[in-house]
């Protein structure tokens, strides 16, 4: 089965359907067909222990990442994956490596030198000595047999290149997590601070999440669902929300010209099992001011829906900016103003202190006079 709208679908036939009319199908399709058998066509080259003609199993290879991320976000213990997966890489690495330099020693012949595969009456001893080989190559140890032909030079070259390129792909990357570790945990501890304060929500089928007049008091970001808007009348369906977006905003932050103030400005209802978090007003408050461009980029997303639903008065809106405006204008003023009386008092200030310090100096002169 599979999930739609939160609801567990099992029916075979749309099952199949679905299966059938995704990206993965033909791919699928690919990757199981029996290439091998082209090599049973006369003139076709046969190379004993190399089955390249198999080569198509590993367009499964997306399906394989796929499932890895499934199991990364659903697992209780996601380090330890990551490094099971890593080691997985590596062993894998290490596997196909050991699989050419064996094709390599049959096409030259095995056991004629030091550097080839020797010739072990045993399949799995031949196998452990090509692993080991590898092994030491992709791990730039050094100790491997003295290459005699330029096929092998070449083959060396290009594993101790390939190890260079990964050694330092792989250093590279946890210097860069490291020294980005602080800076990041500095930048994401506002983000962190918000989702701290997020409530999650499950609502069903068919059951609103808000109405349209109703006070509103949270807004809601959508995790998991689909949620239809509906008309004023509560059965015309005008858009449908998707995971990722949030709603429920207009109603906390203060757009000017905003007809319907306080109150929600349309029905949303869940089409099936929606999981959503919900924010408080305050918490919205508190976080937009640290955001203020947040801030502007929602009261503008508010103004255009607004504008669009017939729920923004322009004119109030106008009137609302001049005063605005002039509050500003009058604020500006008054703080010219207060700083003047500050620079005119600092002034009567200083005047006093000079003046109390040229009468102290004058008593101090008379007192000398009678002494």
């Amino acid at each position: 089965g599979f999930l739609e709208d939160g609801i567990l679908v099992q029916d075979a036939r749309r099952t199949r359907r679905r299966y059938l009319d995704s990206w993965t199908f033909p791919w699928d399709v690919a990757a199981v067909l029996p290439t091998e058998l082209l090599c049973l066509l006369p003139g076709v080259p046969r190379v004993p222990g190399v089955p390249a003609a198999r080569a198509n199993r590993c367009l499964r290879v997306p399906r394989l990442f796929e499932a890895f991320d499934r199991c990364e976000t659903r697992t209780g213990w996601p380090n330890a994956f990551r490094m099971a997966k890593l080691m997985l890489y590596l062993l894998l690495g290490i596997h196909w490596h050991a699989c050419l330099y064996f094709a390599l020693s049959a096409h030259l012949g095995l056991g004629t030198d030091p550097w080839v595969c020797p010739s072990f009456p045993r399949l799995l001893r031949r196998y452990l000595h090509s692993f080991y080989i590898s092994t030491l190559v992709l791990a730039m140890v050094g100790d491997t047999p003295e290459a005699q032909r330029e096929e092998e030079l070449l083959f060396l070259t290009a594993g101790f290149l390939l190890a260079v390129l990964g050694f330092a792909t792989i250093t590279g990357s946890i210097s860069t997590v490291i020294v980005n570790l602080s800076s990041a945990a500095s930048a994401l501890y506002p983000l962190r601070q918000l989702v701290l304060r997020l409530r999650p929500q499950v609502f069903g089928p068919g059951e609103f999440v808000c109405r349209r007049g109703d006070v509103g008091r949270e807004m809601y970001f959508i995790r998991e669902g689909r949620l239809a808007v509906l008309a004023a009348d509560g059965v015309t369906q005008l858009a449908v929300l998707g995971e990722g977006l949030y709603f429920g905003e207009i109603s906390l932050i203060n757009i000017k010209g905003n007809v319907a103030g306080n109150r929600r400005t349309a029905n949303i209802l869940s089409v099936g099992y929606s999981d959503l978090f919900c924010l408080g007003k305050e918490d919205l408050a508190e976080v937009l001011a640290e955001f203020p461009s947040a801030r502007a980029a929602m009261e503008a997303k508010g103004r255009e829906l607004l504008l669009r639903m017939g729920q923004l008065d322009t004119g109030a809106e106008a009137a609302a900016l001049a005063a605005e405006a002039e509050a500003e204008r009058r604020l500006r003023g008054l703080e010219a103003a207060l700083e003047g009386l500050q620079t005119r008092a600092a002034r009567l200030l200083a005047q006093l202190e000079a003046s109390a310090l040229r009468m102290a100096l004058r008593v101090r002169r008379l007192e000398g006079r009678l002494q």
